[in-house]
């Protein structure tokens, strides 16, 4: 029995999909069943019960799982005390809208991360960690702005952007034929008011301007019944369902992507926060932005990505 299976046994657990485990522990489905297998043997006894359609935790998983979990914090205490990383100054992680599902599980073994509930916008964000606000940021970066403020990035995350549009039909549709909705509240809408334009200038979308706060949410669906063009969304959108009067639609020649960077200062010394970053974006990958197909902005850091 190894540490890693019990880690893989809690996710399990807590998503009742070994398909969506898999990907939160970034590790194949078919290695995570045989670990749970494994783990079974060990135990002697059945974690859980499942079929092609659910997975449910048996009695034995539901009574070992709190224990389970009581053992890996007592696991990470002990390496956050040997790495000499005290328990008494987390590090504070601010982001937008996004962030990893298995945000703090990453980090557990190597810092206490205090996820700040204070959402912001990613300038905003991004000036709080030059400030020492908070430690680490999740946000939207130009190069300019991290050398405006001593501030390096690391690629986290990255969405490809979609359009909605009226209609039935679902297929792509071309960036030269989508619309791009920019907000006169430039306080909430800076970030991405400047991609929004930049994208519109090199791909010929069409630029609408707005100013009910309308990017996200009702107010979003409204203006792409009103226009009857495709309207490509914008990153805060992206868990939003889609009305059943409206379809979403690959967006081509070229895809936007939206990328996410973790932001640390510059010269920060502090071992947790730099263990932080190492465990956040180990093994991220390029993410598809090295593709012909991708659009980023001429002054994202991470155009070259991957």
């Amino acid at each position: 029995m190894e540490l890693r299976q019990l880690r893989y046994f809690v996710a399990v657990a807590e998503e009742l999909h070994f398909g969506r485990a898999a990907v939160r522990l970034r590790i194949a489905g078919p290695s995570l069943s045989q670990q749970i297998k494994a783990l079974e043997r060990d135990l002697g006894v059945r974690l859980f019960d499942r079929d092609r359609r659910s997975v449910a935790l048996t009695p034995s998983g539901q009574a070992l799982l709190p224990q389970v979990r009581a053992l890996l914090d007592q696991a990470d205490e002990l390496r956050r005390s040997a790495a000499g990383m005290a328990a008494t100054e987390p590090v504070r992680l601010g982001y937008v809208s996004w962030r990893p599902p298995d945000l703090t599980a990453r980090v557990s073994g190597v810092a206490q991360l205090h996820v700040d509930a204070w959402v912001m916008p990613s300038h905003t964000q991004a000036g709080r960690v030059a400030d020492g606000s908070i430690d680490l940021a999740i946000c939207w970066v130009r190069a300019d702005d991290l050398a405006a403020h001593a501030l390096e990035a690391r690629l986290i995350g990255a969405d490809r952007l979609f359009a909605i549009s009226t209609g039935t039909g679902t297929s792509a549709v071309p960036a030269k034929d989508t619309s791009v909705l920019v907000d006169s509240d430039t306080a909430t809408w800076d970030s991405w008011n400047r991609y929004a334009e930049e994208f519109a200038r090199d791909t010929g979308a069409r630029v609408v301007r707005i100013d009910d706060g309308g990017i996200t949410g009702p107010a979003f669906f409204d203006h792409v019944r009103r226009l009857r063009r495709p309207v490509v969304n914008s990153p805060k959108g992206q868990t939003a369902p889609v009305p059943p009067d409206l379809v979403q639609r690959p967006v081509v020649d070229p895809a936007p992507y939206w990328t996410w960077a973790l932001v640390c200062r510059r010269d920060e010394t502090r071992k947790a926060v730099r263990a932080a970053v190492e465990a956040l974006t180990r093994d991220v990958g390029g993410l598809g932005l090295a593709a012909d197909t991708a659009w980023l902005p001429a002054d994202d850091p991470f155009r070259t990505a991957g």
